[in-house]
């Protein structure tokens, strides 16, 4: 979540606007269509949509990054495009 906060910050967004949600059971993944922790949505939409087949739950997420490796966070510079085209919206 700190990487999130210093992302909002560098592209001119209030940290204070992160609402976090918590999943807490299976149903509560099901019904919030949770691919993952950690889940970051922009505008309500996963900013980087994980594929269709992926499973779904209460499971830790899996990034692919720019250079092709596995992270459980994003790309740092996927994150900062994606803040950077919500801000200029």
């Amino acid at each position: 979540m700190s990487t999130l906060r210093e992302e909002m910050e560098v592209a001119g967004l209030d940290p204070a606007s992160i609402e976090v949600t918590e999943i807490d059971t299976e149903e509560d993944a099901d019904r919030a269509e949770f691919p993952g922790s950690p889940t970051i949505r922009i505008d309500g939409s996963d900013f980087q949509p994980p594929d269709p087949e992926a499973a779904r739950g209460l499971t830790c997420r899996v990034y692919r990054r720019r250079d092709g490796r596995i992270s459980p966070l994003p790309d740092p510079e996927d994150l900062r495009e994606a803040l950077a085209k919500a801000r200029d919206r």
